[in-house]
């Protein structure tokens, strides 16, 4: 053999033996992440990792695909968690993925043991990586009251008064944190009980005692509230807008025996709380000295009423009105025989109702106008003292100048006139509206009369003639859907539309229906979804709102109901004013009913209701209550020979 041959020969075999004796690299675990997160297993806890985690372990070496099970394990409070390896990357990266969405907020360790070999064999010293799972977020997946899910709605409306709300959860909740975190507030502030159930998913809240009806609750489930994992919750706000509590306030009476009451509770406003001085009716019960010259009118009409329900004594009665008709007639200021809408009750000096109005205004005259005959009707001319009252009332009656309200002679009434600002209101009075008594009494006067020319070009020059079908009911006169009721109430309150025709055949008793009976048709149909209208509550007419003062109807309706617009309505629409009584007096009286009868007004989707009484509007529901009853007032106001007279001039026919 070549001897340089064997001499490489003999130092390759050194070569090999010496590399063979070579020690091999150690096993080093050189990066971790959690998902996207690199993180260091250095022993410190990892917060929020997924519920499906993707852990890759980057080694040094090529790993021993047969020790990865045993060699690297994941746990959760000592239990093992199933896991899928992946090898990569020349098998030195290994990718674990759980079998299973992992617990939420839970504590893991991944544990790597010395079974852990690289595929020389070299063992894994050890190391531990720790991490939590995302806290993640408790969700409110449906709340249902009266098997509805509202869990949408911002306003729950008809929410039972014993109130019970089953919330379901995607996780267990914390009971503690639950029973702190919910909370009802409102008008009362309601004891909650709890139940659980499906596990803790499931839970139902129920009050201990009744909420009150028609009021508005706010329903909140704060942010501390947590599953029993620990997941938290955003928060949930919703408001409780309770039903109707249908149960009666007052005990059953008969209906003659429920309408003497309200007739004689309602008389007490104007009794009761008539000034001191001149007798005359109050402007509402919060106005002091302020009397109504029309709402004095309506008041003197309450007297034969009350002598008649034997509310009071004719001796009583004879005397209260000798102290209102000698005020009217010698105290009170007048202007050109009318007076002014509002007044001083001691001293009759004219109050201003608005800027210009501190005058003469002949409608609200021609209600007191109208109140003096119907009680000079009922006197009796054969007892002296009520001889002289009924001279009185005539002398007040000539002194109305009607005529010189036509402003410089023309066929027109005017409804105002100020000594400071003389015809500057500039408002002549026209139909279809609550004046048509100004007429009526204009040309009944045997002193100061009009013509059939000034009613005709003015009364009858307004929006008159309608004709057309509202809520299928034809309306004969006035305005789209009537207007207020009021419209239909002052006017008659002795004027008899029974068998009235106008001097174009129009038939008063069917305008007085079924303009009532389109109002009530509107809050049936309730087209703007007002809560609390029904076939039993209903009436839009001026009054009092949460918002002010106003002339509510069908075109103007807020949600106001007001009690006069359906109790003055007796007599015609006697069997559905019974209903909307009963309703007002049974079942809303709690807060309807005062010691003066029935408050104003109300709104039920605002939850106010008025402290106020105002003389204009109690004085129609005694008045017309009395109609329907007996027809005393319409009886008495149509035996006037002047009114007789002053309707023939008109043309009207009875």
């Amino acid at each position: 053999m070549n001897h340089k041959i064997t001499i490489i020969l003999l130092m390759a075999l050194l070569a090999m033996a010496c590399k063979k004796d070579e020690p091999s690299a150690p096993l080093v675990l050189k990066q971790v992440y959690i998902d996207s997160q690199e993180v260091n297993p250095d022993g410190s806890i990892t917060s929020d990792v997924s519920l499906f985690p993707i852990i890759r372990l980057v080694f040094s070496e090529s790993l021993d695909e047969s020790s990865l099970s045993s060699g690297i394990r994941l746990l959760a409070d000592s239990e093992l968690i199933p896991v899928n390896y992946t090898l990569s990357s020349d098998n030195k990266t290994v990718s674990l993925t759980p079998v299973a969405q992992l617990a939420n907020f839970t504590s893991h360790v991944l544990k790597i043991n010395n079974e852990l070999k690289s595929h020389k064999g070299v063992e894994f010293d050890a190391a531990d990586i720790l991490f939590r799972t995302v806290q993640g977020t408790l969700v409110l997946e449906k709340m249902v009251i009266n098997d509805l899910d509202v869990s949408n709605s911002n306003l729950v409306y008809d929410v039972p008064l014993t109130l019970d709300i089953t919330m379901h959860y995607n996780e267990a909740v914390n009971r503690s944190s639950m029973e702190s975190a919910i909370s009802v507030s409102g008008d009362k502030q309601p004891e909650l009980s709890f139940t659980y159930s499906d596990n803790d998913q499931v839970v139902t809240i129920s009050t201990t005692a009744p909420l009150s009806y028609y009021r508005n609750y706010d329903f909140k489930i704060s942010g501390n509230l947590e599953s029993a994992a620990g997941a938290s919750f955003d928060g949930f706000t919703t408001q409780l807008f309770t039903t109707l509590d249908e149960t009666d306030k007052f005990p059953q009476l008969t209906d003659e025996e429920l309408l003497t009451l309200i007739q004689r509770q309602t008389f007490t406003y104007f009794w009761d709380f008539g000034h001191p001085v001149s007798g005359l009716s109050r402007e509402r019960n919060t106005s002091g000295h302020t009397v109504a010259s029309g709402a004095s009118g309506f008041g003197l009409m309450t007297i034969p009423v009350g002598i008649e329900r034997g509310f009071i004594t004719r001796a009583e009665g004879v005397e209260r009105l000798s102290t209102m008709i000698n005020f009217l007639g010698n105290k009170a200021e007048r202007f050109h025989g009318a007076w002014s809408h509002w007044l001083h009750g001691e001293t009759g000096a004219a109050l201003a109702f608005s800027e210009k109005d501190n005058g003469g205004d002949l409608v609200e005259t021609s209600f007191v106008a109208m109140g003096l005959i119907t009680v000079r009707q009922y006197l009796n001319k054969a007892v002296t003292e009520e001889q002289t009252l009924i001279d009185k009332i005539n002398t007040i009656l000539n002194g109305i100048e009607w005529d010189w309200y036509q402003k410089d002679a023309k066929n027109v009434l005017y409804w105002h006139w100020s000594p400071n600002y003389n015809w500057e209101m500039n408002h002549p009075i026209k139909g279809w509206n609550e004046a048509l008594i100004t007429y009526v009494m204009a040309a009944s006067s045997a002193s100061h009369g009009i013509t059939k020319e000034v009613y005709n070009e003015g009364w009858k020059a307004g929006m008159f003639i309608n004709g057309k079908s509202f809520y299928d009911i034809t309306l004969p006169l006035g305005p789209d859907y009537g207007g207020p009721l009021f419209f239909e109430q002052y006017t008659f309150l002795g004027l008899d539309p029974r068998n009235l025709s106008g001097n174009q055949g129009e038939s008063y008793w069917e305008q007085v229906v079924n303009h009532t009976l389109i109002n009530r048709e509107h809050c049936v149909r309730n087209p703007n979804k007002h809560i609390g209208y029904s076939a039993n509550c209903w009436g839009l007419t001026a009054s009092d709102g949460y918002n002010g003062y106003s002339a509510h109807s069908p075109t103007n309706d807020v949600g106001v109901i007001t009690p006069t617009a359906a109790l003055s309505s007796f007599p015609f629409t006697p069997d559905r004013s019974m209903e909307a009584l009963k309703h007002f007096y049974y079942v809303l009286g709690d807060r309807l009913w005062g010691p003066y009868g029935f408050y104003d007004a109300f709104s039920v989707k605002d939850e106010w209701y008025a402290t106020s009484n105002i003389g204009i509007d109690q004085g129609p529901i005694i008045l017309m209550i009395e109609n329907h009853r007996s027809g005393l007032l319409w009886d008495l106001f149509m035996s006037a020979p002047e009114v007789q007279s002053g309707l023939s001039e008109l043309g009207f026919t009875y």
